[in-house]
Order: C-alpha cells, then structure tokens, then sequence
C-alpha cells in the first residue's frame, strides 16, 4: 500500500480562502469534560474504595501503575465511550485522561489493563457489589420509608467460545443471561449468569442478601420485590410472606387464569364493542398452581381494543386497589428497561469477550462502576436541569465529550475548551454545583 507523507492537506476554498489541515495543533483533546466526572469519584470515594478492598498481587516496588489508577483509566475510559482495551493503545496519551487519573505522564497500556482483568477472580465480584451497596446506602441523607428492588434479566450476545456459553432457544443464539437489580435508578448488583438455567437462578439468595443487609441499616423500611412474570416461583413468594418483604410479580398467562377471569374479559370485549375504544378492566382473583402452597392473589387486567384481546396477570401481596398497583406499581418497573440499556448500550456491559468467566464478570462491573459515577453525577449536580434524567450517552455528550487544548507544565494544567461548546453555561453550573457539594 502506498504511504503518503503529506503534512499539509488541501480541501475546498470558502469564499476565496484556501482551506487546509494538519496535525500540528498540539496537546488537543476530545475528553474536555472528564474533570468533572473525576471529581465526582473523589466526592463519592468510588473507585479508591474499590482498589482498598481489591487485592492487588504485584510487588509495588516493581509497578509503574497503582491499582487505583488502573481501576481509574479503566472506568473513565468507559464512560467516555471507549469500550475496547485495544482504545487505549492510543488513549493512555491523552492528557486530559491522564490529568483525571492524577498522571502527568503515559497511562497503563492495553496489555497491563488486560492483566487486571484477567486477574479477577469471584472475589472481585463481592469487593465490587459490596462497594455498589455501600454507594446506595450512602445516597440517603434520611432513612427511606419504602424500597422497591426491580429485579430483571437480560441477554448478552456471545460471538466466542467463552466459558459458560450456551444457545438460548427464546434469544435464538448463545449467550450470557445476566441479572440486575436497580432500586429506582441506582444499581445494586450485575450478576453475570448462564443461560442454560431458570432466568430466576439465585434470585431467592440475592433477594435474600439484600433484605438482610438493608433491614441492618434501616430496621422500619418497607422493602416490595418486582419482577416480571420470569421471577414468578412460588417458594420466592413464600419466602416474601415469611420475611415481611412485599411483593408484585407477573404471571404468565394459561388455561386457569384465562377461565378464572373469562367474567371481566367479556365485559372488556362488551364495552369496546359498545364504545369502539380500547376498554381495561381490573378485578382481583385467588389462583394456586398446583405446585404452589396455596392460593395467592392475583390482579387480572382485562383489555380488549380493536387488535383484540390482551390480558395480563400479577400476583402481588400489597393492599392497594387493583388499578393503581397495575399501574402505578407494576408497570413503573418498565423504566428498569431503560436502565438496562445503559448499562448494555451505553456502557457496554455486553463486552464479554473475554474467554474466560470472571474477567467477563469483572467488565460488567466495571460497567457498573462507570453507570454509578453517571448517577452520582445526576444526582449531586444534575438535579432540576435537562440533564436530570439523561442517559448515560446523552450525559457523555453534552459534558464530557468536548474539544480542548491541554497545557501543561511544571506548575500548572489547564484544559482550555472550545469556545464554541454550546453547553458552557450548564458545564460551569455542574462544576460549580461540585465544588460545593
């Protein structure tokens, strides 16, 4: 392939004036903005704390890069959208990274950021949740009255031959089935599992955990378990009843449930036929499968509208009436989805293609780590802006992802942003909201 060594490149004039281009501007950066996700880290002590917990096996006499650093170039690298190892090959050169790690000087390499990983072991993984739930714990100033812990599933596509890989016939090709549990938009676990198993594998054991630990801290605190119809296993709501933990649960639909609410059903049907309008009815019914331990109630959504029939189903031990638990209660966890797709989308806590299993586990944890400084972000200088309920994505591009010139000397570095960003009000109101938060 020919090389051209042309320094100086020509594009079309503007209005008689010659337009050209080269790479000689300097020290220039595209991460502008990453000063004020570091200085949320700091305030919130996030990855410090995770690198106190972590073991750390080298001889620190010998490593050029403290594990904390490491943990640093790793997460921010992350949130500003670089999702690849192999990215930093060019990315452990950018000043404003390396200022945000409190480096003046090369960042880690690809290949010391894949022995990190490499090294994760399930150790890592308590280290890191323990770290998540201190984290939400330390977001209330107050004890809450209530918590409600959105339970769900997703799946990670595998292109590999990974530990643990196995075909999933409702996805239709292999893949990983990891777990998260949000509490409104702050993430308590992301649990990394087969897909070989029941999607409510190990639910019981974290629902367990969690209760346990947050009835420590908060003894009164109301806590309701929510899940779609794919955590609906009887002994999980026994053990709700035992353990004072509400709950409000899908159920799929079959033959006893169709005929136990054929009642409403008709007269959802009636009315629509009646009205030409799309017709719910709510009524509360007592099913038992034949394998749970007794009867339990559940809410019937009896919808009809002009594509026909759609009716739902949730069992639930709360008291409030039947429409406002479906609506106001169940389908809230619907925004779980969106949370979800930052951690998958934005974040790329899909990115498991390592071979083996834990540094797998370990990724999307990172992933955790980067969505929990976005939400820290949100939450400490965010509120009662546009940004207040952002995606992780839209955050990244508005605050982070701005074109600077970084100086730096012996005394001093300053990153000097585009005078042309067209959110400078917002980002001196953020910086500010931190400095005195």
């Amino acid at each position: 392939m020919t090389e051209c060594y042309q320094t100086s490149l020509e594009f079309p004039s503007v209005k008689r004036r010659k337009v050209e281009a080269n790479f000689s501007g300097g020290d220039i950066t595209s991460n502008g903005g990453i000063p004020l996700l570091s200085q949320v880290d700091r305030q919130m002590g996030l990855t410090r704390a995770v690198s106190r917990l972590l073991n750390d096996p080298r001889r620190t006499a010998s490593c050029e890069h403290s594990l904390l650093e490491l943990l640093r170039q790793r997460v921010y690298g992350l949130a500003l959208g670089y999702e690849d190892l192999n990215d930093h090959a060019e990315l452990r050169n950018d000043l404003a990274l390396q200022t945000a790690t409190s480096r003046i000087d090369t960042l880690a390499s690809p290949a010391t950021l894949c022995r990190l990983e490499q090294r994760a072991g399930r150790d890592t993984a308590l280290v890191i949740h323990e770290v998540l739930f201190q984290q939400f714990v330390a977001a209330y100033k107050q004890p809450p009255k209530r918590l409600i812990l959105d339970f769900d599933a997703t799946d990670t596509p595998l292109h590999g031959e990974q530990e643990g890989r196995f075909f999933h016939g409702y996805y239709d090709h292999y893949c990983f089935l990891p777990l998260y549990v949000f509490c409104g938009r702050q993430l308590l676990v992301s649990y990394l599992r087969r897909s070989d198993g029941d999607p409510a594998r190990h639910t019981w054991a974290i629902l367990s955990l969690l209760v346990k630990a947050l009835r420590q801290h908060w003894p009164k605190v109301q806590i309701i378990f929510r899940g779609d119809s794919g955590f609906c296993r009887w002994k999980i709501l026994r053990w709700c009843e035992r353990h004072q933990v509400k709950y409000i649960v899908g159920i799929a639909q079959n033959q006893r449930l169709i005929a136990q609410s054929a009642w409403w059903r008709e007269a959802a049907e009636t009315l629509q036929a009646l009205t030409g309008k799309k017709q719910r009815v709510f009524a509360s019914i007592h099913y038992g499968a034949l394998s749970w331990d007794k009867r339990r109630r559940v809410i019937v959504k009896a919808e009809h509208s002009s594509r026909g029939a759609n009716p739902r189903f949730v069992v639930t031990n709360l008291p409030q009436t039947d429409k406002f638990l479906y609506d106001k209660i169940y389908c809230a966890r619907g925004d779980m989805e969106n949370r979800i797709k930052d951690q998958q989308l934005d974040l790329f806590a899909g990115r498991t293609s390592s071979h083996r299993w834990w540094p797998n586990q370990f990724r999307q944890l990172l992933s955790g780590l980067a969505y929990t400084l976005f939400e820290g972000l949100r939450r400490k200088a965010l509120a009662n802006t546009a940004l207040a309920k952002a995606s992780p994505n839209r955050i990244r591009l508005i605050l982070l992802k701005i074109g600077a010139v970084v100086i730096r000397n012996t005394r001093r570095i300053r990153i000097l942003m585009s005078s042309a960003c067209p959110h400078q009000d917002l980002f001196r109101k953020v910086a500010c909201q931190l400095d005195t938060s």
